[in-house]
């Protein structure tokens, strides 16, 4: 498996209905031949509040998204990033369904091979 062009991926979202809520941070780890690549990562600005308990438990706030670029703003950013390559994170139907709909959002189909640490495990 690690051979493969590999990106691990972690998000923080304001719940945990991919439909409706939204994305506050992405990173992305890319991995290729078993050596790290470039990690990149950053805050999003939902466009919703974010609630007091995943305030708490993501420390992610309000504030701190503020200033922080919308989904559109890096979508085509985060699809250079996993484009073509596995997609690896724990528990990833959350992760995968977030990203699938913030890009269906912006009009854009996105599909991609997946790995789940929590199945893997």
């Amino acid at each position: 498996m690690l051979d493969q062009h590999l990106v691990f991926v972690d998000l923080e979202t304001t719940g945990a209905t991919a439909t409706h809520d939204r994305i506050t941070e992405i990173a992305i780890i890319e991995v290729n031949r078993g050596r790290v690549v470039s990690e990149w990562s950053t805050l999003v600005n939902p466009g919703v509040s974010i609630p007091p308990m995943i305030q708490a438990l993501t420390g992610i706030t309000n504030d701190m998204v503020a200033l922080a670029p919308d989904f559109e703003d890096i979508h085509r950013e985060v699809l250079k990033r996993l484009d073509g390559r596995l997609f690896v994170a724990h528990n990833a139907r959350f992760d995968y369904g977030f990203l699938k709909n913030e890009f269906r959002r912006c009009g854009v189909s996105f599909n991609a091979r997946v790995l789940c640490t929590v199945k893997l495990s």
